[in-house]
């Protein structure tokens, strides 16, 4: 009789699941997760890639093209070629030079909206996204306050060809 009693007990208390602490715990946790994931928040920088039939607008002469090298950054023209080299200082890359040189072209050219940035393999990802920043828009005062005058915010990115396969194809 002993043995039938024990086995009762052990088929009832193993059949039973009590479900009950697992849900309090998804009572609490849920609110929880659906009000912190209300608040975050992910940057996100928009990228124009040139598809293989990408035209050029007749009404546009300027394709400007900037070049990230790891020496310094280049500002040409696609058409026409170089029109400006920036040497790094001691500091990195002269970005503030880079924005007032682009003001000028901006000047020129009003209607321009769009550039593309040539990045060497070695550049470091600080450096492309303050040379991005730079060429986007630039920090300017008007009636005593700072605000952000558009350049050009339409930004395709490639690789740049280096500085050595560039000087053999001069060469031949």
């Amino acid at each position: 009789m002993m043995k039938r009693r024990r086995r009762k007990g052990q088929q009832k208390g193993s059949g039973e699941l009590n479900i009950m602490p697992f849900m309090n715990l998804m009572v609490i946790l849920l609110p929880f997760l659906l009000i912190t994931a209300v608040f975050s928040r992910t940057a996100v920088l928009e990228l124009n890639l040139p598809g293989p039939s990408a035209t050029e607008d007749p009404q546009q002469t300027l394709a400007l093209e900037i070049t990230v090298r790891n020496d310094r950054i280049e500002v040409g023209d696609r058409t026409t070629g170089l029109l400006t080299e920036l040497k790094n200082g001691a500091a990195g890359y002269d970005v503030d030079s880079l924005s007032a040189y682009l003001m000028q072209v901006k000047a020129r050219f009003p209607e321009k909206v769009d550039a593309t940035m040539l990045i060497e393999p070695d550049v470091s990802y600080d450096a492309v996204v303050q040379v991005m920043d730079a060429v986007r828009s630039v920090r300017t005062t008007e009636n005593g306050a700072q605000v952000a005058a558009e350049l050009f915010p339409e930004i395709s990115i490639g690789d740049a060809v280096a500085d050595r396969a560039l000087a053999d194809a001069q060469e031949q």
